[in-house]
């Protein structure tokens, strides 16, 4: 399995669609902080907790300038779906080809979905920051993310 993108690296780019209804280019994002959050499945215990998270806490992202874009393989109508049932106000990106999630070395060979993992990158396009999670159950507190945020000059 490819390992996530180094810290002081360029992230690498990519194209997704958004539940926004439009394509989300990474490299189109210079200028804020981008905290790239990539979680198995839509409909699951943990992603759902950790995606209602990010939605509650949505403000105190933006006030950081950072947009959290959670990734998953779902498809976008699976992850309409869900942001609409959990009512979430955070736009999901859909890597139903898998290209990102192997990209960034998240993606989980045997069982065809991506890890939970954590890239943020600054804003001028540099990784920060990367955690994966050791198991699929856990995930990391938005405490402890907008601390990272907070380390960004």
């Amino acid at each position: 399995m490819a390992s996530l993108p180094a810290v002081g690296s360029a992230a690498p780019d990519f194209t997704l669609p958004s539940t926004a209804g439009v394509d989300v280019t990474l490299s189109s994002l210079k200028g804020r902080n981008v905290l790239l959050a990539f979680f198995p499945l839509a409909f699951t215990g943990t992603c759902t907790k950790e995606m209602v998270a990010f939605s509650g806490d949505f403000d105190r992202f933006r006030g950081t300038n950072t947009l959290v874009l959670p990734i998953s393989v779902d498809s976008i109508a699976t992850l309409n779906e869900f942001k609409a049932k959990e009512k979430l106000s955070v736009d999901l990106l859909s890597d139903f080809k898998r290209e990102v999630s192997r990209k960034y070395g998240t993606l989980l060979e045997e069982a065809f979905f991506s890890n939970r993992a954590y890239v943020l990158i600054d804003r001028e396009g540099v990784v920060r920051w990367v955690f994966a999670e050791a198991k699929l159950g856990h995930r990391r507190e938005n405490a402890e993310l907008l601390g990272e945020l907070r380390k960004l000059k």
